[in-house]
């Protein structure tokens, strides 16, 4: 769940992907082996995006917070020096990464083997297909998958930029709510429009309305207004609106507090 308190307006946020699914994009993004992540580095990637989930209000997992502990205590004990270890702590011959890492691939192994199979059923379904007399040869180019992570991936260099180029010493009446956005994003992307996802932030002159403009394409993205695509794996995120008829929902009332 997140939302922005002060706006009285509540976004339901569902994350389908665990901390192991974090800790695997986290790695790919490094383009490293899984057997020689920087344990102090993803630590504390890991940690920046906890904080961010929590800086948006967004109900975590437990096992996002036990996952945290996790990579702390092991962060710990890789920096600590083997005299300084506990007798328990020494009596253990493997890495305190390894039982991570062994998870971690494991993991991964089902991933892959999941997705094979999706790509199998697709492939299967398409034998039997209609084929219509007149087939158009239309060149549309391959679309990397875009998840929740990637998104914030996004979100924080927006705000980190944002903080970086802005005076916060200035006050500025700072009106808006989720709603706002929503029909403010509504009104800029026509049906099968497409925009820069940083783009769209360009014109934001506070903080809360930055993290209020991000509450609202994750809300139009679930009444599948919005469509995240990507030109490739960790690419630049572009934000389009879906076509009218093309799975686009008809417009229903957002779920708000009383």
């Amino acid at each position: 769940m997140a939302r922005v308190d002060d706006t009285g307006y509540k976004v339901i946020l569902e994350i389908f992907e665990g901390p192991l699914d974090l800790l695997l994009y986290l790695i790919k993004k490094e383009e490293v082996d899984i057997h020689e992540v920087s344990m102090e580095k993803i630590t504390r990637q890991y940690l920046g995006y906890i904080n961010t989930f929590r800086m948006l209000n967004i109900d975590l997992a437990a096992e996002f917070v036990l996952m945290a502990a996790n990579l702390m205590y092991i962060k710990s004990r890789t920096l600590l020096p083997k005299s300084q270890q506990g007798p328990e702590e020494e009596a253990e011959d493997d890495d305190p990464r390894w039982d991570l890492i062994r998870q971690l691939i494991e993991y991964k192994k089902f991933k892959d083997a999941a997705a094979f199979l999706v790509k199998r059923e697709g492939e299967i379904d398409g034998l039997f297909a209609y084929q219509p007399e007149m087939v158009v040869d239309e060149q549309v180019p391959a679309l990397a998958e875009v998840s929740i992570f990637d998104l914030i991936r996004s979100f924080q260099n927006v705000l980190k930029r944002f903080e970086e180029t802005h005076d916060f010493g200035s006050i500025v009446d700072d009106r808006f709510t989720v709603a706002d956005k929503i029909e403010l994003l509504l009104h800029r992307l026509q049906p099968g429009q497409s925009i820069q996802f940083e783009q769209i932030f360009q014109q934001a002159t506070t903080k809360t309305e930055v993290i209020v403009t991000f509450l609202a394409i994750l809300e139009l993205m679930k009444m599948n207004q919005f469509v995240i695509r990507q030109n490739h794996i960790l690419g630049e995120i572009e934000v389009e609106r879906r076509m009218v008829g093309a799975g686009a929902a008809s417009g229903g009332p957002v779920e708000a507090e009383d």
